[in-house]
């Protein structure tokens, strides 16, 4: 009696395990034959309920905006935006302390910013070629804070502020001299919305 339960309980066991992993076969209905299932239906991708959805970070820079955002300016602010974007915050070597021209330059900005409360700005930091890739990630992460930093100093709320770093790796200059690193240690702003 022992011998004859061990043995069906191993039995089991067997159909547990070899049994379980198999697939069902589909059994054709009596007169007809066998009906695939549905095919799945995926959902479709939303279009961004705002301009502002960020979208994803590989695709291209949108021209107008930094990585990752769709800048909408108020009709009749372009030229102002487009002016506010070029000016950019220059560094010495190795430094992120502002310089008195670059105080200027945050002035306006600060300014500029005031006017237009709905306006938002990521201030990105950028370095030269010189140094290693996490240095000047960590550099350029400095330049942005410091530009921010003075811009609430100027009264701008810094929730309206967003800081990023590239360090060396996007330079607004081709180069290997002074005159091209110089132009490259930089703070650059975008207007992202508004």
């Amino acid at each position: 009696m022992r011998i004859l339960g061990r043995a069906v309980v191993l039995i089991i066991l067997v159909c547990m395990i070899f049994g379980g992993g198999c697939a069902k076969k589909k059994v054709a209905p009596i007169g007809g034959e066998v009906v695939p299932p549905p095919p799945i239906q995926y959902p479709q991708p939303q279009t961004p309920a705002s301009p502002m959805t960020p979208l994803p970070m590989d695709m291209p820079q949108i021209q107008g905006g930094p990585l990752g955002t769709v800048p909408m300016v108020a009709p009749g602010l372009e030229d102002e935006v487009k002016t506010f974007e070029q000016n950019d915050v220059y560094f010495d070597f190795d430094q992120y302390t502002l310089t008195p021209e670059a105080r200027k330059t945050i002035s306006r900005k600060a300014s500029f910013l005031k006017v237009h409360p709905e306006l938002t700005v990521i201030i990105e930091g950028h370095c030269d070629e010189r140094g290693t890739t996490e240095y000047n990630l960590a550099l350029g992460e400095r330049r942005a804070m410091s530009v921010r930093d003075h811009l609430r100093l100027l009264g701008v709320d810094v929730a309206r502020i967003t800081t990023i770093s590239y360090g060396k790796e996007r330079p607004a200059v081709q180069g290997h001299n002074e005159e091209a690193w110089a132009k490259n240690r930089r703070a650059h702003f975008d207007i992202v919305g508004g």
